[in-house]
């Protein structure tokens, strides 16, 4: 089939944004980004990519240069507040698959994602361009923007909103306050934090402590020893008030009670977390990935390895488009799958690995009481069970060519 030029525009340069359009690009698809920020992101945020999420970094050449500037981590676990060890995943059982989780803070993985995009001829990005309204017709869709220049009207085949949890286009197609879902009770407290206590009392790389009151997860993101540490406060702390319980947090979840001359804080960010998916992820020419289409907890790294599929499986969507193998149809089913991927597996999943963090530690094990964690303790003794049990998050993945209705 002959190919049918297309102009991409993609609204959001942060990793999601700028990994479509190194996609996109690719494959010889006119791709423009635009961002109303002044340049990268470096906020740390998200750390974990999950194999289907390392399974798209691959296909996009850029997994080599993460991978060199992260790491594999090995096992997760879930403890009680005093360290006792409860069960875990060893990601050790899958060290040969190339799409193993793959840690790296998000920040990295921008600055890693826009050198590779900077390289593809058919790719740009327009940074201070903040979208201020939208429009589209049966030929075309556009975005009212704002630059420094002056307000200008950029127009193209399609738009994609990789514009974050604020998104723009998704509260320009949707309305403002239309973002169907709940935000939780309970406020996070993400944490950066250097601290020797974790390997002097034999942390894994993932930890996830049950406890009521101190419940957190301190996991390793960094060769040079830095840990990402996140608990839960109950909501009606100000930011000022957060920050000044923020030693007595420490002194009764980390290991060893440290005192704030005992460890360096890098980072600290508290914020509220939401479990939402928009009511569509296509409309007429625009679409919505990633952040801009659904948020959950971030315990687990569904939300981030969720959108990394996203993006891959609608780069699929308009390659075939592009090419002449599929038809816009083919917009419809991304729209359809990637909503019930978030419904069936996302929402639910996410949902339960935060709540289980706050059961009683000392009872959770009993029969009955956690399914998962009962898994878990089973592929502490079945080898073959774990590798099942960490690849089982390859079920966010689906293959949109098989929609293609001819093949080059």
């Amino acid at each position: 089939m002959a190919q049918t030029p297309i102009k991409i525009i993609v609204v959001g340069a942060g990793p999601a944004g700028l990994l479509l359009g190194i996609l996109l690009s690719k494959q010889g698809i006119s791709v423009t980004l635009i961002d109303g920020a002044d340049g990268l992101d470096n906020r740390p945020r998200a750390t974990h990519y999950g194999p289907p999420a390392v399974h798209e970094l691959h296909r996009a050449g850029v997994a080599e240069d993460v991978l060199a500037a992260g790491f594999t981590p090995n096992k997760m676990c879930w403890r009680k507040l005093d360290g006792t060890y409860l069960t875990g995943l060893d990601n050790d059982v899958i060290k040969n698959n190339p799409d193993r989780v793959a840690c790296l803070p998000l920040d990295q993985l921008g600055h890693i994602l826009a050198k590779h995009l900077a390289r593809q001829p058919t790719a740009e990005v327009k940074w201070a361009h903040k979208v201020t309204g939208l429009g589209q017709d049966d030929g075309k869709a556009w975005v009212a923007v704002s630059t420094p220049a002056g307000d200008v009207r950029m127009e193209a085949d399609y738009i994609v909103g990789c514009d974050g949890a604020n998104s723009q286009i998704r509260r320009s197609l949707h309305g403002d306050l239309n973002f169907p879902g709940k935000t939780w009770e309970q406020q996070i407290v993400a944490t950066n934090v250097y601290y020797p206590g974790f390997d002097a009392h034999g942390y894994e790389d993932a930890n996830f402590i049950i406890h009521p009151e101190h419940w957190h997860m301190a996991s390793r993101i960094t060769k040079d020893g830095m840990w990402r540490v996140s608990y839960g406060e109950k909501g009606g702390f100000t930011h000022d008030e957060l920050r000044a319980r923020q030693p007595m947090k420490f002194a009764k979840m980390l290991p060893g009670n440290p005192q704030p001359e005992e460890y360096k804080l890098a980072n600290f960010s508290p914020y509220r977390v939401h479990q939402r998916l928009a009511e569509k992820m296509r409309v007429g020419r625009f679409l919505l990935a990633a952040d801009a289409a659904h948020l959950c907890n971030p315990f687990g790294g569904l939300g981030l390895t969720g959108g990394i599929v996203d993006v891959g499986g609608l780069s699929d969507c308009l390659y075939g488009i592009w090419s002449g193998q599929a038809g816009p149809e083919i917009l419809d089913v991304y729209d359809t799958v990637r909503r019930a991927k978030y419904t069936d597996m996302i929402d639910p999943i996410s949902s339960e690995n935060l709540e289980r963090m706050t059961h009683d530690a000392d009872t959770i094990l009993e029969p009955g009481r956690d399914a998962f964690l009962t898994l878990c303790l089973r592929a502490e003794k079945d080898v073959e069970f774990a590798k099942t049990m960490a690849l089982g998050i390859n079920e966010l993945q689906y293959d949109f060519t098989q929609h293609y209705t001819s093949k080059k």
